[in-house]
């Protein structure tokens, strides 16, 4: 075989593992851009549930003004999160407004006695359920994609490529449990 040869099929076997390679890190990224969303949808849905449980807890606990702000405050820096990041920082928000709610709401039997207040309280733990399964889907992708962008030769190309690492959607310790949604009357 001629040197021009050799050299054709290298150039051919290189190319091809870039193709590969490139391929690989695009479903990579993908698949963390779908896992993403799948926790947006879940924060979404939780969202859209607080103003009905402000409103059900308000016609029992009228003075309790500054907790109902804080408890929209959280939930419109939640809507407006733009990354994972922030969107961690707001669900911390939160769930501390929302623990707050709940113990307030645990000083109101006729509050707890409501089957609306009731009903509310399923869809959010629920809601609270699925969304720490889709952080663990998503982290588990990113955890996947910053993985193969790190190893050997992949790092080579993937900054040249343009792939850069995803942050992981992480909640402080004091929120890494779920909203208490169970009063002790039960």
């Amino acid at each position: 075989m001629s040197p021009s040869i050799i050299a054709l099929i290298v150039i051919g076997i290189v190319l091809a593992f870039l193709l590969l390679l490139y391929n690989s890190l695009v479903t990579a990224r993908v698949r963390v851009r779908e896992a993403w969303s799948g926790i947006e949808v879940q924060l979404k849905r939780r969202s859209s549930l607080i103003p009905n449980l402000i409103e059900t807890v308000k016609g029992y606990a009228k003075h309790e003004k500054a907790v109902f702000e804080n408890v929209t405050k959280a939930r419109s820096a939640l809507l407006s999160a733009k990354n994972p990041k922030s969107a961690a920082e707001a669900n911390n928000m939160l769930a501390g407004a929302l623990k707050t709610l709940f113990a307030i709401a645990e000083a109101y039997p006729q509050l707890q006695a409501s089957e609306n207040f009731k009903e509310l309280q399923q869809e959010l733990s629920d809601t609270e359920t699925k969304i720490a399964a889709s952080r663990q889907f998503y982290n588990a992708n990113v955890m996947d994609y910053n993985t193969k962008i790190k190893i050997f030769p992949n790092i080579i190309f993937a900054g040249i490529f343009g792939f850069r690492e995803e942050e992981f959607f992480e909640a402080e310790e004091e929120a890494k449990g779920e909203v208490k949604v169970e009063f002790e009357g039960k």
